[in-house]
């Protein structure tokens, strides 16, 4: 199992991509789009030429804040690779990348109810704030 950071010029690893791990099928100008954006960053688990898992991240800057901080986006692994140790080798692998970009904290958010997901984040050093979130529609 390869854990890698993609950087622009590596989107072709994205043509291999095991069922369930994204949402929907990659879109190739969406894909340029992403790897166009210094703050976009994506880790991957590669198993057998195949992406197992991600997790996509942006890395931001505010007026109020001296350091830039790491918002993870998304984390998924494939089915078939679940209970692995994947999640959490993505997830170190974003901690050390939001390490080298300067950044405060990393934050990610979650349902309570998604027992995997507060597992890993939990498992990571990852404190349970008593957070809220809305979405709207636009």
């Amino acid at each position: 199992m390869d854990i890698k950071i993609l950087r622009p010029g590596d989107e072709h690893v994205l043509d291999r991509v095991a069922h369930g791990v994204f949402d929907d099928p990659i879109d190739p100008p969406a894909t340029k789009r992403f790897f166009a954006d210094d703050h976009h960053h994506i880790v991957v688990a590669i198993d057998n030429d195949t992406v197992v898992g991600f997790i996509s991240a942006v890395h931001y800057v505010h007026p109020d804040k001296p350091q830039p901080e790491l918002w993870i986006n998304e984390v998924a692994v494939a089915e078939t690779h679940h209970r692995q140790g994947i999640g959490k080798a993505m997830l170190r692998e974003v901690q050390s990348l939001a390490r080298a970009l300067g950044c405060k904290e990393a934050w990610v958010l979650t349902d309570r109810s998604n027992v995997a997901a507060m597992s890993l984040y939990s498992g990571c050093g990852g404190r349970n704030e008593d957070s809220v979130m809305f979405t709207f529609d636009v």
